[in-house]
């Protein structure tokens, strides 16, 4: 278990969790829910919420379906496949929300994407109130139109709830000059300035979803979700990743 003593006091009131779908996929990497994978994240999240964050989640659904992998022209139309993707986000919110309730956490899932028998509607006031209850808040169907991704949703819901920070949760240990997967040569920043991603052409978010937060000045934290104790050690301000604000 990872240290809890004081170097994991959280450094933020208020988290917005860009979590990709691949991380309760993880490890096996293969398309659906790995039961142990998610189990790992939410022991995490149960941890982060007990020293008293409030936290919100955007669960992305890349483990199940993204719509981009139709392409135009085929029988399913783009739209059609988005919706399909907001659908695997609401399986993952429901995947993860009975995990941490098995643990003792409670939570509320609210989808985007009307449906009640499952989720609660995403109301921003609502949504608050639990968190301010100490409930953690899952985020599920994107921002509920198509054609955005779940990035745009994180950058959107973090702005709403006044959230403190952003944190994407990704397979990247932080932001390179160039791709570290394809060059041997890419170097990580530490720290950049919105300005400084947009005069480099970082590939930090999509650029809807970028430039939100550079509207709202919500600091985004880049880490990999894959290394122990990530969520909260990126949660305590430790140096994890690529804080991009400012």
């Amino acid at each position: 278990m990872p240290d809890s003593s004081d170097t994991l006091a959280p450094k933020y009131k208020r988290v917005l969790l860009k979590l990709s779908g691949e991380a309760l996929g993880f490890p096996d990497r293969r398309l659906g829910i790995n039961l142990e994978g998610t189990k790992a994240v939410a022991e995490q999240l149960a941890r982060v919420a007990a020293r008293g964050v409030q936290l919100a989640i955007v669960v992305g659904g890349g483990n199940l379906l993204r719509g981009a992998q139709f392409t135009d022209g085929e029988a399913i139309k783009p739209a059609t496949a988005d919706y399909m993707g907001m659908l695997g986000t609401v399986m993952n919110g429901l995947a993860l929300q009975d995990t941490l309730e098995a643990m003792g956490v409670e939570t509320r899932l609210q989808s985007a994407v009307r449906m009640e028998t499952v989720a609660e509607p995403y109301i921003r006031r609502r949504a608050i109130r639990h968190l301010e209850k100490g409930r953690i808040v899952i985020l599920a169907g994107g921002t509920g139109n198509p054609f955005v991704t779940t990035d745009t949703a994180a950058a959107l819901r973090g702005t709403e709830l006044q959230a403190n920070v952003l944190l994407k949760a990704t397979k990247v240990d932080g932001v390179y000059n160039v791709d570290p997967k394809k060059y041997d040569f890419a170097e990580k920043f530490e720290a950049l300035t919105f300005d400084q991603v947009i005069q480099k052409q970082l590939g930090v978010m999509d650029i809807g979803a970028f430039e939100m937060c550079r509207q709202a000045n919500l600091p985004i934290l880049v880490f990999n979700y894959e290394r122990a104790g990530a969520i909260e050690r990126a949660v305590a301000g430790q140096p994890i990743g690529t804080v991009v604000g400012g």
